[in-house]
């Protein structure tokens, strides 16, 4: 039914992008708005995920330098089936990550370091779990397509503020036609967009707690994340707010609700669901507390680590780098 949904608003976005182009300019005007989307959408096919990592200053990681962190999305990957994908950390004080590019063979995930300083083992097992689900799914290809065709319609929109009203154009609607390309046409883009990203992150919710087999890791993942969202401020994400919808909670100060206007579903309503799904199971599945460390062996990917917990909880667990050096961030 997700991807369903997700098809029938992609469908409409690209008729929306078509109509504009003729209320615009006719059918010249639709067949220019044709070759405008299709330009930008090859460009975003190949260089978006690059694009964005630089907007955000990530630097790529590896097992010498991140070996913890490395080595989740390692074994994740391998649990999901998946190709072990570019591992890169942002500066962030604020807990959050993203995934990106064009298919699971050109893929990459990042973490800020505010993830991995401020979340247990577990729960940051789970973040990035939900992180390989959206590449499985395919996700990053689909919001890079409805982002660059909302930022055509908007483009559009300010190209009929412009020629709307030359008596000589070809704009079949006249002066309605040139109101609604300028205002209607970009906030209903806008709307699908964010509507189409809330459904992804629910569909990625489920699957990512599949792959790490343990739900509510994941929903305590999330409910510290969206605590210190709210609080700790993102410069990058508020430089750059067109990539909000590809963090696992929304990095931007300011909207919560769930509503047309948001681009993540609800917090409470994700962590609901997971918590259901961790009951359907055959097992009760127990929450990392926040402020205890988790048990050793707790998660069916988690067999080959063989280093010992410490016996008193430490504050930031990713201190330990029992596998190797420490990193910058450690």
């Amino acid at each position: 039914m997700n991807i369903l949904r997700t098809a029938m608003l992609l469908a409409f976005m690209t008729a929306l992008f078509m109509a504009i182009g003729y209320m615009i300019g006719g059918g010249g005007g639709m067949m220019i708005a044709l070759l405008v989307a299709a330009g930008m959408n090859f460009f975003s096919y190949w260089n978006a995920d690059k694009m964005v990592l630089k907007m955000h200053h990530a630097v790529e990681v590896d097992e010498s330098n991140a070996p913890e962190y490395y080595g989740i999305v390692r074994d994740l990957s391998a649990r999901a089936g998946l190709p072990m994908p570019k591992t890169y950390l942002i500066q962030s004080d604020q807990p959050n990550a993203f995934a990106t590019g064009r298919n699971p063979e050109n893929a990459a995930v990042a973490a800020t370091t505010g993830l991995l300083e401020r979340l247990t083992y577990e729960e940051v097992a789970g973040v990035m779990a939900h992180e390989l689900a959206h590449v499985q799914n395919r996700d990053t290809l689909t919001m890079t397509i409805t982002a660059t065709l909302a930022g055509a319609i908007s483009m559009l929109g300010n190209f009929a503020l412009f020629f709307g009203g030359n008596r000589d154009n070809n704009n079949p609607l006249g002066a309605i036609g040139t109101l609604v390309a300028m205002i209607v046409a970009p906030l209903a883009a806008a709307l699908v967009q964010m509507a189409i990203s809330r459904t992804r992150e629910y569909s990625a919710d489920r699957r990512g707690a599949e792959i790490c087999g343990q739900p509510l890791w994941l929903a305590s993942a999330l409910a510290k994340i969206a605590r210190s969202a709210e609080r700790i401020h993102n410069p990058d994400a508020e430089r750059n707010p067109a990539t909000a919808h590809m963090f696992i909670i929304n990095p931007l100060s300011g909207e919560r609700m769930d509503n047309l206007f948001s681009t993540h579903p609800n917090t409470e309503n994700r962590i609901r669901a997971l918590q259901a799904m961790a009951e359907e199971g055959p097992e009760p599945v127990h929450a990392p507390q926040p402020d205890a460390e988790p048990q050793a062996g707790e998660g069916p990917w988690s067999a080959g680590r063989t280093t010992a917990r410490p016996e008193k909880p430490k504050r930031n667990p990713w201190g330990r780098n029992p596998t190797g050096p420490r990193g910058r961030w450690s």
